[in-house]
């Protein structure tokens, strides 16, 4: 198992639950999923769909001091904070350096730090021990300015309300007493994501094969702004509706690709996890 290298990590549910004391809760940090294999001598960084990232975290290297002469594996998140709070899209940077020199400077300038919340390994499998079993095990490994373990809360209820202030992503409830599933999406784990809730316009549409792609845009100072695409299947009453609309001319001001234009009369109300640096929505739906 540690010297295949080949685990994908246990997925989360996004259902509907009951916020109550069989679970524990830990806050959903905005990076990336990454397995990390790691003893003294050597340590290798998986994404989820099991491609090495190593070379592109050389901060990362420091958690050998840490495991002693323990084989591990733990599952965590890579995260890249700024201006104390996670920045996916400084961390969607660093994840296209190729550069060798670059890497390393920009491991110093803007590191990251990975935030572990399972151990799935210790010199043997702990995939079928309890969870609870586990955290203590992995409460063991001292934090460092690069790997730090991520905290627990009892409270759901208060840490999402917490969550929501902040405006981070969201929250994971976990069975306490869940095993680990390698590469399964498992109901003992949900994620409660703190979407964000705003009106839009629809500006016009891409023809997919099987749906539509909505353009969405936002007025702002008497101009719309292009911010997103979102599907629509083909039976939708709304997608009805938009077809029978004049055709026109591109109404953006900020978008160039090709597209059936409308005027953006119709204002849809939209879900969406966040708006990146470019103003672009990400993760929305109806």
């Amino acid at each position: 198992m540690f010297n295949a290298k080949n685990i994908k990590p246990m997925l989360l549910a996004e259902i509907p639950f009951q916020i109550n004391a069989k679970y524990l809760y830990e806050i959903k940090f905005d990076g990336i999923r990454a397995m990390i294999y790691v003893n003294k001598s050597q340590i290798n960084i998986r994404t989820r769909n099991n491609i090495d990232i190593t070379h592109l975290f050389p901060e990362l290297d420091d958690m050998r001091e840490i495991v002693g002469n323990k084989d591990c594996i733990f599952d965590g998140e890579i995260v890249l904070f700024a201006n104390k709070k996670p920045s996916f899209d400084g961390l969607q940077k660093r994840l296209r350096l190729k550069d060798k020199d670059r890497i390393y400077t920009t491991s110093l300038n803007y590191p990251v730090v990975y935030i572990a919340f399972d151990i799935i390994y210790q010199n043997k499998s702990l995939v079928d021990e309890k969870l609870i079993v586990r955290k203590k095990l992995l409460d063991k490994y001292r934090d460092t300015n690069y790997f730090f373990k991520s905290p627990i809360y009892k409270d759901g209820k208060k840490l999402f309300k917490a969550i929501k202030k902040i405006k981070w992503e969201g929250i994971v409830a976990k069975e306490k007493n869940s095993l680990y599933y390698p590469n399964k999406r498992s109901n003992v784990w949900i994620k409660l994501k703190n979407y964000q809730t705003a009106f839009f316009y629809i500006g016009g549409y891409v023809k997919n094969s099987i749906s539509f792609s909505l353009l969405l845009g936002e007025k702002k100072q008497n101009k719309l702004y292009y911010v997103g695409k979102i599907k629509v299947g083909m039976q939708n009453e709304l997608m009805k509706k938009i077809i029978s609309q004049k055709k026109g001319h591109n109404p953006f001001c900020n978008y160039q690709e090709k597209g059936i234009f409308i005027d953006p009369d119709i204002k849809v109300k939209i879900n969406y996890l966040e708006k990146t640096k470019q103003n672009m929505l990400r993760h929305s739906f109806f």
